[in-house]
């Protein structure tokens, strides 16, 4: 998302807030408009001070930071199935995978997991990534 483009107006900013709560975004590219010489918009008048652009990109990625923690929470105690990437850069005594929908999870495993696709149940949720366990029964798997 690009906010403080030119033009765009507080209506057009409260659009692409309703946008990400509509569909749900939790993560995206999101930036400040800066001009770049030789583009089309290099030319266009920017009106809007910078300290609105901050306070919409702010408020853009807290709705999406608040959308990943509600997603990350209601993962908590679920099973998921993920592809097991290698050791985690933190801990090379554990593992780090990506569940389907591109959450991190680090686990307590081996380096022959790496490249497979691996059960973990979700037992805590951090900031940034997921903690799991690997699943060792069918019970768990069904969870």
């Amino acid at each position: 998302f690009i906010v403080g483009f030119p033009g765009e107006t507080d209506a057009d900013f409260e659009k692409t807030m309703k946008l990400i709560d509509e569909v749900g975004f939790d993560q995206s590219f999101s930036f400040i408009f800066s001009s770049r010489p030789g583009t089309p918009a290099a030319n266009l008048a920017d009106e809007t001070p910078h300290a609105t652009k901050q306070a919409r990109l702010s408020r853009l990625q807290a709705a999406l930071n608040e959308n990943a923690r509600r997603i990350n929470e209601a993962m908590l105690g679920t099973t998921r199935r993920i592809l097991v990437e290698g050791p985690s850069r933190r801990d090379p005594g554990e593992m780090t995978g990506r569940t389907e929908n591109m959450r991190k999870v680090n686990f307590a495993g081996h380096a022959r997991m790496a490249g497979q696709f691996i059960d973990v149940v979700i037992t805590e949720v951090m900031a940034n990534s997921l903690r799991g366990r690997v699943v060792t029964d069918a019970g768990e798997r069904a969870a």
